[in-house]
Order: structure tokens, then C-alpha cells, then sequence
């Protein structure tokens, strides 16, 4: 048996009132998941905890079966680990975005316009100099790596280093950058916040000189600090359940999820993490990879939490249907009533209206050839409110799927 689980970012919304009160998913026209849900079984999920909006480490965390409440240790040291960075026990990461400021200081916009990934490495190139300069005065080795579009990863190396200290990202546009403070009354804590600030300031004083800003829409003429954070220790999923088990995700921060759990990391032509990525090249990796020996394939998409936090209506509504298209190549060429089981949910509800994670459950559908199947035919929000799934956790979704591959061993005698 074999499972393919696919989550759209951000997919779960509420009502929204360009759309007469109904949620993107009630709109657009998704006959492939409403087919999904019709075979199958289905229910609602809070991808952490009933009411707590989660982001999009530990939502991922969760939906992967690892309690996030145990096991999460910042978003940064995912974001490296996705990379392909390697982290010692004491080295704390960061994730960043490329961030542009106003000349008083105040943040006008906290992605830089989504700058483009070619110019982010661009001036990338130029910080690795001064983020050397700056570490070495402190004794410590920093590394600048940048990701995709505005997002970036710092890693601090070295002793006597601490992840207890605040973001200097101010979490909304008209706010200046934050002073990096440390959470505690530790040296540690005190040393990395001095050390997060001096990199910041000689940052900004990088970008503002760079001529590449002198081009761009937007200037990326800062550096937002935010997720400080160390390696998980996770017990890989080949060792919970016996599987061989691969990721594709062009997201820094799920490729990190994904590989702490011990998961492939496959990159696929075309994947960009954003609205342009390909998506049938997503799904058809998919299956090639469960035809190619995998038993597990964990399929992200990014696009959907992009609109909303874009709060772009109609573009939520155009990628779910590009999704659902995708999706329904792939259920073409899987054997669902044979030896292949696919999820589908969302990560967390993105709401089009706030642009903010909200903790609202998302739908989940479950569809293979022993599932047991309830009387829902669409999939959205509220049809698979009345699911037989009910209502559960992200981490239950994992032993439920792996139960049905015959993977779960008995508890008790």
C-alpha cells in the first residue's frame, strides 16, 4: 500500500464577502477533489489546536504526525535544515526576508515587492562579506543563504549562542524595524541579540549602497530577523512506521519539516514556490516517485496561502481550480481502488480578508480502497464539516493514513 498527501498552503478561508459569503473552495470549480471526497471519507481538522492559528512549521509538523507542542524548536533551524544545511546542536537560524524601508525607518513593505529570486541572491552575494566581518568580531561564523523570492536564512555558528531572543521583524507594513531583545536573563540570550542587531544595522547599511536597489520597484534595503530557532530532534518516519518516504516542496521551511522526518527531498523542474510553479509537474514526480519504490509521497503547494495574503480573491479561486486540474492527472495514472491511498487538506485557513493565519479547521478528504466512505460529495469547509472523519488534529491524520497502509502496530495485546 502506498498514500500520496497532498497539502494546498493556506487552501481553507472563510467566507468572504466578494464571493456572497462563500469560501474559495465553495466557488471554484473542483470536480476532481469533490470526486475525492465523494469516494472517500472526509472530516475537518485543526491542524494544532482548536482555535490557535498555526504557522506553517507547525501546522506541516503536525499534519506529518509530530506534535508540535513537543517537538518544535523555532522556525529558523527548519528553514536551514530546508537548504540543505547542515546545524550543530548549539548553532541557531533565523529566517529573514528582504524587507523594504522607508528613509525614516518604517517598514513599507515586509517582502520587498516578492523580489525576485535572481535579484535576491544578488544581493545576498553582497552581505556574506560584512555578515563574515560582523560574526567574527562576536567570534562566531554567520552564513547568508538566500531561498526564494524575499525569503533568506541566517545561521549563527558557534558557542554560547541562544534561540530566546525576539524578532526584529515588526509583523506589519508603517512599524520600524524591532530591536532584537533577548527572552531571557541568560548571557547567551543577551550575546545573540547584540549579535542579530549589529548584523542588521551593517546590513541595511550594505543594501542602501547596493545599485541594484537603485533599479527595483521596490528597494530591498533591509534584513527582517524573525523564527530564531535549533535543529529538531524528530524520530525519522522510516523508523515510526517502516516507510520509504520522499517531499516535494519548493518551500524552504516544509523541505526543512520534511527532512527532519527524514523524508526525500525531491526537486522538481518548474517548482518555484509561488504563483508560477508548475503543478502538474509537482503531481506527476508524485507518481512517478510512488511507481519508483516510495510508499510516501508529502506534495505542498505554496500558491494558494500566497493569494491570500496577497488578498488576491479571484487568484485564490484560479490556483485552487489549477490545483484540482493537477490533481486530477494524477488520480488518473493511481489506482485508488487498488494499492494507493490520497489525502488532500489545507495546512491552515488563510483568510482573504485579514491576510493572516487563522485557526479555523481546515477540510481533509481520504479516498483509497479500504476506506470506509461517508455521504459527502464536495470538498470544502463546511461539507466536510459533516464528514465521518469529524473532527481531529493534524497529528491524528498521519496514524490514520498509515493504519489504512497496515503500518501501526497494536497497542497492547
Amino acid at each position: 500500500m502506498k498514500a500520496l498527501f497532498v497539502v494546498c498552503d493556506g487552501m481553507a478561508d472563510r467566507p468572504v464577502e466578494e464571493l456572497g459569503r462563500k469560501t474559495p473552495l465553495q466557488v471554484a470549480e473542483t470536480p476532481n477533489m469533490d470526486a475525492l471526497a465523494g469516494k472517500g471519507i472526509t472530516g475537518i481538522v485543526d491542524p494544532v489546536a482548536p482555535g490557535v492559528p498555526p504557522g506553517s512549521d507547525t501546522a506541516n509538523m503536525a499534519l506529518l504526525g509530530y506534535d508540535p507542542y513537543e517537538h518544535y524548536t523555532g522556525r529558523g533551524g527548519l528553514e536551514a535544515l530546508g537548504v540543505g544545511l547542515d546545524l550543530a546542536p548549539t548553532d541557531v537560524a533565523f529566517r529573514c526576508n528582504f524587507a523594504t524601508l522607508s528613509p525614516s525607518g518604517l517598514v513599507e513593505d515586509r517582502r520587498a515587492g516578492r523580489i525576485k529570486s535572481q535579484h535576491a541572491a544578488q544581493l545576498a552575494e553582497a552581505l556574506r562579506g560584512v555578515a563574515e566581518e560582523v560574526g567574527s568580531e562576536f567570534g562566531i561564523r554567520v552564513e547568508f543563504v538566500p531561498t526564494v523570492e524575499h525569503r533568506a536564512v541566517v545561521v549563527l555558528r558557534g558557542e554560547g549562542l541562544s534561540r530566546a531572543v525576539s524578532d526584529t521583524d515588526p509583523g506589519e507594513a508603517g512599524r520600524p524595524v524591532k530591536p532584537c531583545a533577548p527572552l531571557d536573563g541568560t548571557p547567551e540570550a543577551r550575546r545573540t541579540a547584540q549579535l542579530v542587531n549589529a548584523l542588521s544595522e551593517r546590513f541595511r547599511e550594505v543594501l542602501e549602497a547596493h545599485p541594484l536597489n537603485k533599479e527595483l520597484p521596490k528597494p530591498a534595503n533591509a534584513v527582517l530577523f524573525r523564527g530564531a530557532g535549533t535543529v529538531p530532534r524528530l524520530k525519522p518516519l522510516g523508523e515510526l512506521y517502516g516507510i520509504r518516504g520522499a517531499c516535494i516542496s519548493a518551500v524552504a521551511l516544509i523541505r526543512g519539516v520534511c527532512r527532519a522526518a527524514g523524508l526525500e527531498l525531491l526537486d522538481v523542474p518548474g517548482a518555484t514556490g509561488s504563483y508560477d510553479t508548475d503543478l502538474n509537474a509537482k503531481f506527476s514526480w508524485a507518481v512517478r516517485a510512488l511507481d519508483g519504490g516510495a510508499d510516501f509521497v508529502f506534495l505542498h503547494v505554496k500558491a494558494t496561502d500566497l493569494a491570500s495574503h496577497d488578498h488576491a480573491v479571484d487568484k485564490k479561486v484560479e490556483l485552487i481550480e489549477r490545483i484540482d486540474d493537477a490533481l486530477g492527472s494524477a488520480l488518473n495514472a493511481l489506482d485508488l481502488g487498488g494499492d494507493v491511498y490520497v489525502l488532500v487538506t489545507a495546512d491552515h485557513t488563510t483568510s482573504l480578508r485579514t491576510g493572516n493565519h487563522e485557526g479555523d479547521p481546515v477540510p481533509v478528504a481520504l479516498a483509497g480502497p479500504e476506506v470506509r466512505p461517508d455521504r459527502v460529495d464536495r470538498f470544502d469547509e463546511m461539507s466536510c464539516a459533516s464528514g465521518g472523519l469529524c473532527r481531529l488534529r493534524g497529528k491524528d491524520l498521519m496514524p490514520i493514513l498509515m493504519n489504512l497502509l497496515g503500518r501501526v502496530k497494536k497497542f497492547g495485546f
